[in-house]
């Protein structure tokens, strides 16, 4: 069995066949499937699923491209649905230098209440960066994060970033990108970072692994991302569906059954 530690089934690629995606990934044995909701749009559709779903869970925070738009009620808002019991995590927060929506500024003062507001909670935090290491560790630090710990979401980071990750008590999460051909980075962290530490995710719609690359992505081909850890590892992939179901069991603090 598997858990998909990280997706979007609350986009709108998925407004006409939700139900046969979720039926996909179940038959593929997907067990458990975390949806991510970083507005008020998406997390209201994630707190939906959650409920409607007894195997669906939500992560909730405010996505850094659009830190701009998010106000104080919105935090407070965020602050109060995480006692929701299908609540499990905070985020994706962190930094994106890649867009200029938001200035950097503006970004990393959302960064730190969200890692605050976590901390607060006692939840996990699910961590997006793109472009903005250097400044994503260092706020990491800065604001404790190690006290609630969280998910390197998508990690695309080199294997010595990892492990300064995982000090802070922070899982690393490998999607899609871990199965490209030409991905020497995500393949060397698969390859060297302990499978205790690992976590395995689509980011559905996005990020489709080899051979889909390109398409649209499901959470039912978080299988091939399994296949290929397990490739890179030299170990069976009974083995990395087994202790990455585990890992997100106990960073979530999910039970084994739905």
């Amino acid at each position: 069995m598997y858990i998909d530690t990280h997706m979007h089934l609350n986009a709108e690629q998925y407004e006409e066949d939700a139900k046969e995606v979720i039926d996909r990934a179940l038959e593929a044995g997907v067990s458990k499937m975390v949806v991510v909701g970083f507005d008020t749009d998406t997390i209201n559709k994630a707190i939906e699923l959650a409920e409607q779903y007894p195997f669906i869970y939500a992560v909730i925070g405010w996505h850094p491209v659009d830190a701009i738009d998010c106000t104080k009620e919105d935090l407070n808002w965020i602050e109060s649905l995480a006692a929701h019991p299908k609540v499990v995590g905070i985020g994706e927060t962190g930094l994106d230098y890649h867009w200029d929506k938001s200035p950097k500024d503006v970004q990393q003062e959302l960064f730190r209440k969200q890692i605050r507001l976590a901390q607060r909670v006692n939840l996990p935090i699910i961590i997006h960066n793109r472009d903005a290491t250097a400044d994503v560790v260092r706020i990491l630090k800065e604001e404790e994060a190690e006290l609630t710990g969280g998910i390197m979401h998508c990690y695309g980071g080199s294997v010595e970033t990892a492990h300064e990750c995982i000090a802070m008590n922070f899982m690393i999460s490998l999607g899609g990108p871990v199965t490209f051909k030409n991905a020497k980075v995500p393949k060397q962290v698969a390859t060297e970072i302990s499978l205790d530490h690992l976590l395995i995710e689509t980011d559905s719609p996005y990020l489709a692994p080899h051979p889909h690359r390109g398409k649209r992505n499901e959470p039912a081909l978080v299988t091939l991302v399994a296949e290929e850890i397990a490739l890179l590892k030299g170990i069976s992939i009974e083995e990395v569906a087994k202790k990455t179901t585990q890992n997100a069991l106990n960073i979530f603090r999910m039970k084994e059954t739905n």
